[in-house]
């Protein structure tokens, strides 16, 4: 006997068959659970059907309808369903005028200009996508928080910080409280505009009513206080949340990382830790560029044995961040190492990598990877350009140089920027073309500024054509009065010159004018502590020792024909006293307390703020053969590799 159907068991029974569920249900439910061509589907087969469905199913269905067609990105029909809401009533629900408004904000206007090159063709499409929001805002009869935040929102996202700022006012004025979505919408706005006077404002506003403990309002804090340079604040704001999830805890240490505050970013990733806070990807991209920054090593290292621990050493943003702390920290040989594991470099490594080995020599070893490069089907940008043509400069390549610059534009469609402009002009000037230089410099296509003629001035000087220097520090003197660099570089160049007199007075003009030199400085960790050095500095508690070291290097040096470059002492003293000059110069004095205080054979890693002078580099290059040990220094145009009497620059910096 075949069982009967449960609808005929049901009526045998004498129960009522259950109806079968409504349009406006069928659509919502569709809608809620992401079928959204079914839900639109399911509409348009209701707008259709015979008999019509209840004049109430479409006010019902409306806002699911919208909120599909936002999602599917159909804005001819949106533009349909708004006439339909308009002529059924719909409108005057909120719910719906809402729903319709996000439609407006969501999707862009068809484009009012005939073709996509068309000049200012973007910006006429964003207007006339605030004015087609803004009508159906004011158009609307009901507006409640939900209205007011969907529009500000848009404006925020969109750059159009002004009407965002206006509509806050607007808001106050209708009656409608601000709540906490308001706050972190406009939070961005004081953030991107560094405007912490009314970044506190908003944030005395939500103290007063209670928002201040929202995450979202707290994450906006944290950013804007970060952003104008308060970290102070963040921190505040941050230790007074009282649920603090991994998105907080990295918002936090990338605020203190983007600020320079190394110290502080890492005691929140130990915090972070200590409170059982998983460490994501983010949060080792934060950290990570602060030990490279930094020139920390050693912290660099234990980040790098967190990513292995966390089985994210695949990740490829964790990986070139790596690589380029590792560059950045001296150590080049363990960056390619990190390179050559990688099966797929991506652009990012790739140029990291590039511009690894352009500042630590060989520069060659640069262009052999930008050949791999191509040859793997790897486009270059204009940042992978930059790091060739300062791999040209190190090296004084000068014909390369050119065959590169001209082929950001022959053959990758990248016009050169400014940055691609000075460095070219750096390279003709190192390898001494000065009149190219200046000629170069002086046709460029954008306005030179004075970095750019700085770089020829630095060339003035090591090549001693103080003619030329004195009208390329005219040229800068002009775009920026106070350029100190540029004012001790000249002075310099008359010293070396033998021009004292000239020397003397723009020293004076320039303590006149409260200009003050950046005093040479050099650092280096030892046993996890930093130990920092100025030149002549006798109050670390090691002097007398690494003097006493760096005498007797001196005289085995002097033994193996060392003899004093005095060209670097820019004052008008005996040739003796340019000597015991020479001795207190800080890059020596952190040096060979590194060498004294380490064991024998262990790598001496040295940071100066300036650029290391010639008779340093010839020092060091002795020192290095008499101990036995490789030196790495990091001057301010790059690093030296020293090994066994040579550096990898070549003598060329």
């Amino acid at each position: 006997m075949q069982p009967r159907p449960l609808a005929a068991v049901a009526a045998a029974a004498g129960a009522t068959a259950p109806l079968p569920p409504s349009w406006a249900h069928r659509i919502r439910s569709a809608a809620s659970q992401g079928h959204h061509f079914h839900a639109i589907a399911l509409f348009l087969q209701m707008r259709a059907s015979t008999p019509a469905p209840p004049r109430s199913s479409v006010p019902a269905s409306l806002p699911a309808a919208l909120k599909c067609c936002t999602v599917l990105g159909l804005r001819a029909l949106g533009a349909s369903l708004h006439a339909l809401a308009l002529r059924s009533g719909a409108f005057a629900d909120c719910f719906t005028a809402n729903a319709l408004l996000n439609l407006y904000c969501k999707l862009p206007p068809p484009s009012s200009s005939p073709s996509p090159e068309m000049h200012g063709a973007a910006g006429q499409s964003e207007s006339t996508a605030f004015h087609s929001a803004r009508k159906v805002f004011d158009e609307m009869p009901k507006k409640d928080a939900v209205s007011w935040n969907t529009l500000l929102l848009w404006c925020a996202e969109n750059g159009r910080h002004q009407e965002a700022l206006g509509l806050i006012r607007e808001m106050w004025g209708d009656g409608c409280k601000p709540d906490s979505f308001t706050l972190s919408s406009v939070l961005p706005i004081f953030a991107e505009r560094a405007d912490v006077r009314r970044g506190m404002e908003a944030h005395g506003f939500a103290t007063r009513n209670g928002f201040a403990d929202d995450v979202f309002v707290g994450s906006g804090l944290i950013n804007m206080y970060a952003n104008c340079t308060r970290t102070d604040y963040s921190v505040r704001v941050f230790d007074n949340l009282p649920g603090r999830d991994a998105i907080l805890w990295n918002s936090m240490l990338a605020g203190c990382a983007q600020n320079g505050s190394a110290e502080e970013a890492l005691g929140i990733f130990r915090r972070m830790l200590r409170s059982g806070i998983r460490p994501m990807p983010v949060t080792f991209s934060s950290l990570i560029p602060v030990c490279g920054n930094l020139a920390s090593l050693h912290l660099g290292k234990q980040l790098h044995a967190y990513v292995i621990f966390g089985g994210l050493d695949g990740n490829v943003f964790i990986t070139s961040s790596l690589i380029d702390m590792y560059c950045k920290c001296g150590d080049v040989s363990t960056a390619r190492h990190i390179f050559d594991r990688i099966q797929s470099p991506d652009i990012v490594s790739w140029t990291v990598m590039i511009m690894g080995h352009a500042l630590h020599g060989p520069a060659r070893e640069a262009l052999v990877l930008f050949d791999r490069m191509e040859l793997g089907n790897v486009k270059p940008n204009d940042i992978t350009f930059l790091a060739v043509l300062t791999a040209c400069s190190h090296a004084g390549l000068v014909d390369k140089g050119w065959k590169y610059f001209n082929s950001m534009s022959d053959h990758y469609g990248i016009v050169p920027s400014l940055e691609h402009h000075a460095t070219l002009a750096d390279i003709l000037g190192r390898a001494g073309k000065l009149e190219e230089a200046y000629n170069f410099i002086s046709e460029m296509p954008i306005k030179p500024t004075a970095s750019v003629w700085s770089t020829l001035l630095r060339a003035c000087k090591v090549h001693k054509n103080t003619v030329l220097a004195e009208e390329v520090a005219k040229r800068i003197f002009e775009l920026e009065p106070r350029s100190m660099g540029s004012h001790v570089i000249l002075s310099n160049a008359y010293s070396s010159s033998g021009r004292w007199n000239e020397a003397a007075h723009l020293r004076k003009s320039m303590r006149k004018k409260g200009m003050k030199k950046e005093p040479a400085c050099s650092w280096i960790e030892v046993k996890n502590k930093r130990h920092v050095f100025v030149a002549h500095d006798k109050s670390h508690p090691w002097y007398e020792r690494i003097i006493g070291a760096l005498n007797v290097f001196s005289e085995q040096m002097a033994r193996q024909g060392y003899v004093p470059n005095t060209e670097d002492v820019f004052q008008d003293i005996e040739e003796e006293q340019k000597s015991h000059v020479l001795c207190g110069h800080s890059e020596k004095l952190a040096m060979v307390f590194g060498i004294i205080s380490t064991p024998p054979g262990t790598t001496i890693r040295v940071m100066k703020n300036l650029r290391v002078c010639v008779d340093c580099h010839s020092v060091t290059k002795f020192i290095s053969k008499i101990v036995g040990r490789e030196i790495v220094m990091r001057d301010a145009n790059r690093f030296h590799h020293f090994k066994d009497g040579n550096c990898s620059c070549g003598d060329f910096w």
